[in-house]
């Protein structure tokens, strides 16, 4: 059973930094690309980063220097590192695996982040 656990999320003022991390089980989180997306209020959910089973990464722009995401394959856990906050950064956060084998890919549950003074 695949699970996606996130954590990290919480209140920080602008500028301020955070890391989400998500906890992968039920599947081979080495052979799977990771990502994070994030929804805001009354907004479609978009992507925020990427990263393949090798380590390549992709970023949205309005993040691009700002996030970066990690994996490690060894604790199947992938890693935002979020700095330099933005109230525009306010969402919920969701991790997000995805194998070419398979005919969908999995959410997890969701992590707060509120980016106000």
């Amino acid at each position: 059973q695949v699970q996606l656990v996130e954590s990290g999320g919480g209140l920080v003022q602008p500028g301020g930094s955070l890391r989400l991390s998500c906890a992968a089980s039920g599947f081979t989180f080495s052979s799977c690309r990771m990502s994070w997306y994030r929804q805001a209020p009354g907004k479609e959910r978009e992507l925020v980063a990427g990263i393949s089973p090798g380590g390549s990464t992709n970023y949205a722009d309005s993040i691009k220097d700002r996030f970066t995401i990690s994996r490690d394959n060894a604790k199947n856990t992938v890693y935002l590192q979020m700095n330099s906050l933005k109230p525009e950064d306010t969402a919920v956060y969701y991790c997000y695996a995805r194998s070419p084998g398979w005919s969908t890919g999995y959410w997890g549950q969701g992590t707060q982040v509120t980016v106000s003074s």
